[in-house]
């Protein structure tokens, strides 16, 4: 089976490229590349920079590698933004903050500045005593840099071009696995014949966030007998949103064929986007956007009967909570980067173009109306999924609502 084939363009590089490919083969050469030994390594760095569901798509592999090798210590090198998903995580015996340069989602601040920050977090890193890495990103040249800059002995990752002059240990990327299985391979190269049991995904809820959600339940007199249907519409690229009249008119229909109870979640840049779909709809509806930390929205997530969205952290983030869901994909592979979770809880509807999906997210916004294979998504796919979910899933209960307590996902380690 072939890796990660080259990107159809790759020989037809800019020229900033080729000269980056030439200096960071150069900058390669400069340090060991000699294979450590296969045996269990004692001090691991993890290093992933991606956002939410990336990073949730790591926890399956985490709590095998946890499992596989006890004593370790494994520490988890995630942007600012990570922070959160990880925290209190159990799998973890720390998790260090790296404000990676291309995934702050803010304008760059020159051209030398990334390498800058890569000698000083190496410089950080290197007292640490670190005798592994594996970045799992598959081409995350940067933290494959730094891990070889932070004298790290034994460096793992995938044979991209650009990520391959750093890394002691190459594995191939196959393009059509899901992004929980290429991280259970990359991590069961520190575990040679052992094979790694990929679980669910895991998010921890704190007690205070599960009080939280009981609040918001009672505040809102939210009826229990009726199901709470989360919507959460936007998405890391504007090129993967559903368009707002469509996402009204799945509300509207839930609410005639079930008496559904609709919230609205978002971040707070978000609240333009939920703000047009709760008008667009005659009943009222519950707008949450930006007023919900991370672990809240995760405890409201799990007393809702059904969460829906286009694809994007959050809806991992449903899943990781046991929470039945609707995934919209266009420019994203589902193949890669769907749900995982219980089979018959989560259904996803791709779009019908023929060029999706592209895995292109970029688009100059003055080309955004061409690339609209979203929209192309009928909005009576959407609320079939949604009912045949609350038909097989959803229980009435009677009275005050009840707390259905952690989802599986969420039990003790070694329940």
């Amino acid at each position: 089976m072939n890796g990660f084939p080259l990107p159809a363009n790759y020989q037809a590089r800019t020229r900033r490229q080729t000269i980056r490919l030439a200096l960071l083969r150069f900058s390669g050469r400069l340090y060991r590349r000699h294979a450590a030994q296969p045996v269990p390594p004692r001090k691991i760095l993890l290093i992933r920079p991606d956002h939410l569901g990336d990073l949730l798509f790591l926890t399956p592999a985490l709590r095998a590698l946890r499992e596989a090798l006890p004593q370790a210590q494994i520490t988890l090198l995630v942007g600012p933004w990570g922070h959160d998903v990880l925290r209190n995580n159990p799998y973890a015996d720390e998790i260090r903050i790296c404000p990676f340069p291309g995934f702050e989602r803010q304008p760059k601040s020159g051209l030398l500045a990334p390498y800058r920050l890569l000698y000083q977090v190496a410089g950080d890193l290197r007292p640490q005593g670190y005798d592994t890495a594996v970045t799992l990103r598959y081409d995350h040249w940067w933290g494959a840099w730094l891990a070889a800059a932070a004298g790290i002995p034994r460096r793992i990752g995938y044979l991209w071009p650009e990520t391959e002059p750093f890394l002691t240990e190459g594995l191939p990327y196959f393009p059509h696995h899901h992004e929980v299985e290429q991280n259970g391979r990359l991590l069961a190269r520190l575990v040679p014949n052992t094979e790694l049991r990929l679980g669910p995904l895991y998010f921890a809820v704190q007690p205070e966030e599960r009080a939280w959600a009981r609040s918001w339940l009672a505040q809102h007199e939210i009826d229990p007998g009726r199901p709470l249907v989360a919507i959460h519409p936007g998405a890391g690229a504007e090129v993967k949103q559903w368009p707002t009249a469509a996402w009204a008119t799945v509300a509207t229909g839930l609410i005639a064929s079930h008496q559904a109870q609709i919230v609205l979640t978002g971040s707070a840049a978000e609240r333009s986007l939920t703000t047009a779909i709760a008008s667009a709809v005659a009943q009222p509806v519950f707008d949450m956007a930006g007023q919900t930390t991370l672990g809240q929205l995760a405890a409201l997530q799990e007393r809702c009967a059904l969460v829906l969205g286009s694809d994007s952290g959050p809806l991992h983030l449903a899943v990781a909570m046991g929470t039945p869901t609707v995934h919209l994909h266009g420019p994203v592979s589902a193949e890669r980067f769907g749900p995982w979770g219980q089979p018959g809880r989560h259904i996803v509807i791709a779009s019908e173009w023929t060029c999706a999906p592209c895995h292109r997210l970029d688009w100059p916004p003055a080309t955004l109306a061409q690339h609209r294979c979203m929209a192309a998504i009928a909005p009576e796919r959407v609320l079939l999924a949604a009912r045949r979910l609350l038909r097989d899933h959803f229980q009435p209960q009677p009275g005050p609502a009840l707390d259905r307590g952690p989802a599986a996902s969420q039990l003790t380690p070694g329940a």
